[in-house]
């Protein structure tokens, strides 16, 4: 079966360092679903506005590989445990394809790009394959009862985030106040805990350099990306 890209998601998460490790984590972070040009079709839509959530369907683009294990390391368990890969979320699958739940912002005609939806939430990377969109349903797609296994509580905000002064002039208040909120999830993979280590993700055109002391995490440089990232 020929699975079809039918759009990419479009954010200012330019690789996989940094983004959330689950939908909904960040409820304010925005994103855009823009569709290729065989997919730009108004019809394809009618009715979508009427619904506050949907499913999107997309392909872990930067993961995938021609093995496959049946054990992972979940980060929620440290990166030392090892479970069942269908018992996680892991990118690393026999099939490398994402399944997320995201609210639908609006819809937006765009003069070139056609239909664009904004979404709110989303846990995926810019450039991101998006192979499917459906409508989320409460009556069947909510499960308050529901169990979570090992991952049964929310990740929290573990770390404080500051910025120097020339980091703080250089972002726009709302690019930066979503900045702090990434990080502050710790992007970090769990086995990594070194003082003096610089981290780097990309955050739209821009290269950002932070340390971690503790709980502690600085914004130590903002650098413009260059043409070969």
């Amino acid at each position: 079966m020929q699975i079809k890209v039918i759009a990419r998601f479009k954010c200012e998460l330019s690789s996989k360092f940094g983004v959330p490790r689950q939908s909904g984590i960040l409820p304010g972070l925005k994103g855009a679903i823009v569709f290729e040009p065989e997919y730009r079709n108004d019809d394809a839509l009618r009715g979508l506005d009427n619904f506050s959530h949907i499913w999107l369907i997309w392909g872990f683009s930067e993961t995938e590989r021609d093995t496959w294990s049946p054990t992972v390391r979940p980060p929620r368990l440290g990166g030392n445990t090892r479970m069942g890969v269908f018992a996680t979320r892991s990118p690393y699958r026999p099939n490398a394809v994402g399944l997320s739940s995201v609210r639908l912002d609006r819809i937006e005609r765009h003069p070139e790009l056609g239909a664009v939806i904004h979404v709110l939430g989303a846990d995926l990377m810019d450039g991101t394959p998006i192979y499917d969109i459906k409508p989320y349903l409460p009556y069947s797609d909510c499960h308050p009862d529901a169990g979570g296994g090992f991952a049964s509580a929310a990740p929290e905000k573990t770390l404080k985030v500051t910025f120097n002064e020339k980091c703080t002039k250089l972002l726009p208040e709302e690019s930066r106040n979503a900045l702090m909120e990434i990080l502050a999830f710790d992007p970090r993979p769990s086995y990594q805990n070194d003082p003096d280590r610089v981290y780097g993700m990309g955050y739209g055109e821009y290269n950002v350099k932070f340390t971690i002391d503790g709980n502690s995490l600085k914004v130590i440089d903002i650098l413009p990306k260059t043409f070969d990232e």
